[in-house]
């Protein structure tokens, strides 16, 4: 799927002092009419997203807004400044966690407890989205600060009283030859192949088109260029990617060669990872896709079912080694479980104990900052206590020496 163009509105046109020009009228901040003038509908277009954002900034100083109206105002003014990604993943956050709750109180309303008891529902879900979710309250309400409200009350909202961070762990080699043995031929193979033999993240695996992977030279390749998002469960692909630093070739380790040229013999899509229909997959889609991995594992499940129209919950507790009470072909083989980004991390270990430099290791995973690979970095190559000893002791023994 190319990636999304642009939709330009059919303008109208006027002649001044003899050169025709696109026309366009908008409302400006003080509600009276404007005419904008461009030679080209794409200048045009661009005047008005310009226009729209500086009346959205001029009227952003309004008295005494209520929540919906300052996010609407606020996330209008960030639409310029953003990639596309991120402004997305923006306005479902500030709809869902910040709106839902608080969209009608007043900003001059908002207590601190208010904004504790809205932010509670982003703490069942992952850390990264109670921490990013945390992070816009902060940047929302801050903006406020002393133009429309006397002081944030997001001010002392603090990580530390929510959801505890997980330390990230690598699969072992033994997990690893689990999870491959428990889907082989299924659905999600391929994509965590890829995952665990070149570190993509989840939205660069799933634009990967097979234009960028390079099996039939002496070094296969595959070229990171495009993202994957969704936009209302559609999938979006884009060539913005998450950073410069994401664009990438990735050298194609050789049993993860053998799997894409098996897996390309028999495609019909464009696209690496595809549905049914060789189009790229929708966020259920992807959902549907990892659940098969999901009911593989051991993990204590909860179902809703309703009996005579009650709703009735069913916990299941998968024992290992067992087919699955109502599918046979499922059987519970994986005593751990598995997320998309811990095939990344697995990728990312796996070259720091091989003995990669911090640089390359920096280049492969696509990190823009140095500091988020020499933190992982750290914490793999310096997580051993026989090791520490043995450099810890090595070190006061050398000193010890030179001072005798």
């Amino acid at each position: 799927m190319p990636r999304k163009k642009k939709v330009i509105p059919e303008y109208g046109t006027c002649i001044r002092k003899g050169i025709e020009y696109y026309r366009t009228r908008i409302v400006d901040s003080d509600g009276k009419r404007v005419s904008l003038y461009a030679r080209t509908p794409e200048e045009l277009y661009e005047k008005v997203q310009e226009a729209e954002r500086l009346i959205a900034e001029a009227s952003f100083r309004k008295e005494n807004p209520t929540v919906n109206e300052y996010c609407e105002k606020w996330l209008l003014i960030q639409k310029g400044r953003l990639r596309t990604t991120t402004y997305t993943d923006y306005e479902w956050k500030v709809k869902k966690y910040i709106q839902k709750p608080l969209g009608n109180k007043y900003m001059t309303d908002v207590t601190p407890d208010d904004v504790n008891l809205a932010i509670l529902p982003a703490l069942s879900m992952s850390e990264s989205v109670y921490r990013s979710t945390q992070m816009l309250y902060k940047l929302i309400f801050t903006a406020a600060d002393s133009n429309i409200i006397n002081k944030s009350p997001c001010s002392k909202l603090s990580a530390k009283g929510g959801k505890p961070q997980k330390v990230k762990k690598a699969l072992s080699d033994e997990q690893v030859e689990k999870l491959l043995t428990a889907i082989k031929d299924l659905p999600p193979y391929v994509f965590v192949m890829i995952g665990l033999y070149c570190g993509l993240r989840r939205e660069e695996i799933l634009a990967l088109q097979w234009d960028c992977v390079f099996l039939d030279v002496p070094a296969p390749y595959l070229s990171v260029k495009r993202a994957w998002h969704t936009e209302h469960n559609r999938p979006v692909i884009l060539d913005e990617l998450k950073t410069s630093a994401a664009k990438r070739d990735i050298p194609i380790p050789q049993p993860l060669a053998d799997c894409l040229k098996e897996v390309k013999a028999k495609s019909r899509s464009p696209f690496v990872v595809a549905n049914r229909d060789g189009e790229p997959l929708s966020y259920t889609q992807f959902q549907r896709v990892w659940k098969y991995i999901v009911t593989r594992s051991n993990k204590e499940r909860t179902y809703v079912r309703y009996v005579n129209g009650q709703k009735i919950k069913h916990t299941v507790t998968p024992v290992l080694g067992e087919k699955a009470p109502h599918n046979g072909k499922v059987v519970y083989s994986l005593d751990f479980q598995v997320t998309p980004h811990q095939l990344r991390h697995t990728y990312i270990t796996n070259l720091i104990y091989a003995g990669v430099d911090p640089k390359t290791v920096q280049y492969l995973a696509g990190h823009e900052n140095s500091k988020i690979t020499m933190d992982i970095y750290a914490k793999v190559k310096y997580n051993s206590p026989d090791a520490l000893s043995t450099i810890v002791n090595n070190a006061f023994n050398n000193m010890y020496a030179k001072a005798e």
